[in-house]
């Protein structure tokens, strides 16, 4: 049984269930560089998808949005992001801490 949290509306949105956050690799076409980013993913009874966050630098944080997140402006890809984010309480207490 996996860790998601449920949320009643988000952006028209409803019913939306988050899964835990995962560490992934991203890259970009404009530049070499791997970069590391956070994985949300979410599933819904109007479909899934999901929310890369990657920080290119303290004051830059893009966001991409994946299946029903796809097309998504900054802005609102950023609100859901943060509404769909686990509580810290929510963590799986036998899961280590990596990195």
């Amino acid at each position: 049984m996996s860790n998601a949290r449920e949320q009643e509306d988000l952006d028209g949105l409803n019913g939306m269930v988050a899964k835990p956050l995962e560490r992934v690799s991203v890259r970009s076409r404009s530049s070499q560089v791997t970069r590391a980013g956070w994985k949300l993913e979410a599933s819904s009874p109007g479909g899934d998808g999901a929310i890369v966050l990657v920080e290119v630098s303290p004051e830059e944080i893009h966001y991409r949005g994946e299946g029903i997140f796809l097309g998504w402006p900054q802005e609102r890809l950023a609100r859901a992001y943060q509404a769909l984010l686990p509580n810290p309480g929510d963590a799986d207490p036998i899961s280590p801490q990596l990195g």
